[in-house]
């Protein structure tokens, strides 16, 4: 796949999770619990999920090749979810949604900094360069000129 459509993608996760966090956001607010809204985002996006499995898997895991998952990645990842998701619904109604991607992507992108500096979650390891540093930077500064009114 080339350059461009990966780029293009990744854009368009982003536009989708800031449309699901300001419309779960708002169910938290009607329901007057981010949690409860969670927990309404994560059935509905396992339906879906679902129904996109079944529609175009062609090679289920085997039960040998499910067993050599570690423990903690069948769970850790879902926890982590949850506490990332429910903070963003939680904080959206009282930052604005464009002050809190921000600042989540924010948050998202120095700990992708760290973490792949040091390969962490056995990713390739992505040292930190002058450019990698100047570029947080920018981000902090455009971060700064979002949320400052």
């Amino acid at each position: 796949m080339n350059q461009f459509i990966l780029v293009s993608m990744a854009f368009t996760g982003g536009v989708f999770l800031a449309i699901q966090g300001s419309l779960n956001a708002q169910l938290g607010v009607l329901l007057k619990n981010p949690l409860l809204a969670s927990l309404v985002a994560f059935f509905t996006s396992a339906f879906f999920a679902l129904l996109f499995v079944v529609g175009s898997v062609r090679n289920f895991p085997s039960i040998s090749d499910l067993k050599t998952v570690p423990y903690h990645l069948w769970f850790a990842g879902g926890f982590f979810s949850l506490l990332g998701i429910s903070l963003y619904y939680y904080t959206i109604p009282r930052l604005g949604v464009s002050s809190m991607i921000s600042l989540g992507l924010f948050g998202q992108i120095i700990f992708a900094m760290i973490a792949g500096h040091f390969g962490w979650f056995d990713l390739p390891e992505e040292p930190l360069s002058t450019r990698r540093v100047l570029g947080a930077l920018a981000m902090i500064a455009g971060i700064f000129l979002i949320n400052n009114k």
